[in-house]
């Protein structure tokens, strides 16, 4: 599969997580069985959210948005790494590298900014209960919810454009299970700096800028709730933004590790891209799901409906 070095590459061999036949066949059955649950659970729950008045709200409308990007974001990296491990010919073109470079930073880029949202709204639905639903209205809701998915896709266009304008002459094998713009880079010819730059200063407005959001509005929150008189009233606020916490803990912290180390190394992206590309999309559904009555609750309505 290499190619000649004065060839352009047309297409690319992804070398997978595994060559072991048991092992892949291992995590076949694993990513078969998290992909199910991803896209059961994230349209479970964008099916109660729309079916259940009482979840029409701005945190279930940011949370149906969340889970669209993660249901999107699985989507383009799980079937095709199944495929590829069922026929083992990983074999993806230059055309395919790209658009899931493409679709999966839209998706990722989404939820970071749709996480540091919600963290706005569950601050303001705490710290400032009096005016939260004059500042969130609907159309307000709209709105970021829209610049949360343009923004994406702006991210992901200077992202996708400054990687594969370079020049991909010689080797084409990635030590990848699907095209990650951090991995392809070194497969480049010629200066990679320019690339490498643009993807690091995207990498902190999306992640960084968003990151120090949060912990400002958790900052705000804890002296909040612990300023509270009653007991039962704290409770209720660290229970309401537990869920969003562990779910922000888990995604920021793999993603920093993959696109704000330049240094970590292939083994380490990929164990860390099998974390952030297919595990944590579907455990969103249920972080959020099972820690949260009101979900529950629509649930068990949907199912005595039915």
């Amino acid at each position: 599969m290499n190619q000649n070095n004065h060839t352009w590459v047309m297409e690319f061999l992804l070398l997978g997580l595994s060559n072991d036949p048991q092992t892949q066949m291992l995590l076949i059955v694993l990513f078969l069985g998290v992909y199910l649950g991803t896209v059961i659970g994230s349209l479970l729950l964008i099916y109660l959210v729309l079916n259940d008045s009482q979840l029409h709200t701005p945190m279930y409308f940011f949370l149906c948005n969340l889970s669209l990007a993660d249901l999107g974001l699985s989507t383009v990296i799980v079937p095709q790494a199944i495929v590829h491990m069922l026929t083992r010919r990983n074999v993806i073109s230059f055309i395919g590298c790209a658009a899931q470079i493409f679709l999966s930073i839209i998706s990722g880029a989404t939820q970071c900014l749709l996480l540091a949202v919600m963290s706005y709204d569950r601050y303001l639905a705490i710290c400032d209960p009096m005016h939260y639903s004059l500042i969130m209205t609907w159309k307000i809701c709209g709105q970021l919810a829209l610049g949360c998915w343009v923004s994406g896709i702006v991210t992901s266009s200077v992202d996708t454009i400054f990687t594969l304008c370079l020049r991909y002459q010689g080797d084409n094998r990635i030590a990848h299970f699907f095209c990650d713009a951090p991995i392809l880079l070194t497969l480049a010819s010629g200066d990679i700096h320019k690339a490498e730059t643009a993807i690091f200063s995207m990498g902190v407005v999306i992640l960084l800028a968003p990151v120090a959001l949060i912990l400002v509005s958790y900052g705000a929150i804890i002296v909040t709730v612990v300023r509270m008189k009653t007991t039962s009233g704290r409770l209720k606020a660290f229970f309401t933004c537990g869920s969003h916490l562990l779910v922000v803990i888990l995604f920021y912290g793999t993603l920093i590790i993959s696109y704000m180390t330049p240094k970590s190394s292939r083994e380490q992206m990929k164990r860390v891209a099998v974390f952030y590309g297919v595990i944590n999309p579907m455990l969103n559904p249920l972080i959020y799901s099972l820690r949260n009555k009101d979900v529950m609750r629509a649930f068990r309505n949907a199912v005595n409906r039915k």
